[in-house]
């Protein structure tokens, strides 16, 4: 049976008494400590203010203490009360915690893979996204297009047209401008001008629809209507100043089309002035009308 723990002492001690001291001889004889051969008490032993056993001596063991709480990890701590808070007990571990930290942290690479995936098809990082209805981008637009409409009023052909073309990985673009005469004119009586663009790596839809369905916010006098069964939207943007005179102010409009990820305007002008041998200039009735047809005919036309 192992010996009780000792109790510490409260100071240093003093030395032996001369054997010849009366004084020391009459102090009552200290008890004895018990041997290990003695029975223990039979009550435990109480806390005392030093909550932590001798530190040169073993731990002890007491048949008779009374069993620690669970939470408790040292039975001679200091009850709550001496100013120290109970010990906290430890954070679960084991291969259950770990494994399912493990588990959370595949499915959120996963998830976050598959996010960008996805983020990539729609913004065609994988060179798939772009919805271009089988589109091509012509070198030369004015000689990939149908602006026959005009031709009745303007039957004078443009020898030298303007004409160009860009290709790059996020657009594909072609571009014509033509200029219209009458029989006899010697100068342009008005403009045509087409353009086609091929947008592969972002959807132009937002930007394309905040741009025409707003066109009259911006621009000062100009009416924008919605066409329909062209395309996925297309918005017409017109405009007359000259109030009826052939001498002055001007005539406008452009059919703005999106088919998918492709976008084409063909607009006209006229301007008017008192030298223009055009005295009987079309009205934008007429001019809308062949803008819708030959816009049609012409996205026909550019589909590969």
């Amino acid at each position: 049976m192992s010996t009780p723990p000792q109790q510490p002492p409260s100071a240093p001690r003093q030395p032996d008494p001369d054997p010849q001291d009366t004084i020391a001889a009459q102090q009552p004889p200290t008890p004895a400590q018990p041997s290990s051969a003695q029975s223990p008490p039979a009550v435990p032993p109480q806390p005392t203010a030093y909550p932590y056993p001798n530190p040169q001596s073993p731990l002890p063991q007491n048949p008779y203490a009374q069993p620690a709480p669970p939470d408790q990890a040292n039975p001679y701590a200091a009850p709550p009360g001496y100013g120290y808070p109970p010990p906290a007990a430890p954070p679960a571990t084991g291969p259950s915690t770990a494994g399912r930290a493990v588990l959370w942290a595949v499915v959120g690479a996963v998830v976050a893979s598959a996010g960008w995936a996805a983020g990539l098809f729609l913004t065609g990082g994988f060179g798939t996204g772009a919805d271009l209805r089988g589109y091509r981008a012509p070198a030369n637009l004015c000689a990939g297009s149908d602006y026959s409409s005009f031709k009745d009023e303007y039957p004078v052909d443009d020898s030298a047209p303007t004409k160009n073309a860009m290709k790059d990985p996020a657009l594909d673009e072609s571009y014509c401008s033509l200029s219209l005469k009458k029989t006899g004119s010697s100068y342009a009586d008005a403009y045509l001008s087409l353009q086609l663009d091929l947008h592969k790596k972002t959807d132009p839809a937002p930007e394309f629809t905040a741009t025409w369905k707003n066109y009259g916010d911006s621009h000062t006098d100009y009416d924008v209507t919605p066409v329909q069964g062209i395309g996925d939207e297309a918005y017409l943007v017109t405009q007359d100043t000259s109030n009826g005179s052939t001498t002055s102010g001007s005539r406008y409009a452009t059919l703005a089309v999106r088919d998918g990820w492709t976008t084409f305007t063909m607009y006209y002008s006229a301007y008017f002035s008192s030298y223009d041998s055009d005295t009987d200039p079309p009205s934008l009735d007429d001019v809308t009308g062949w803008l819708k047809t030959d816009t049609k005919s012409t996205l026909e036309q550019l589909k590969a």
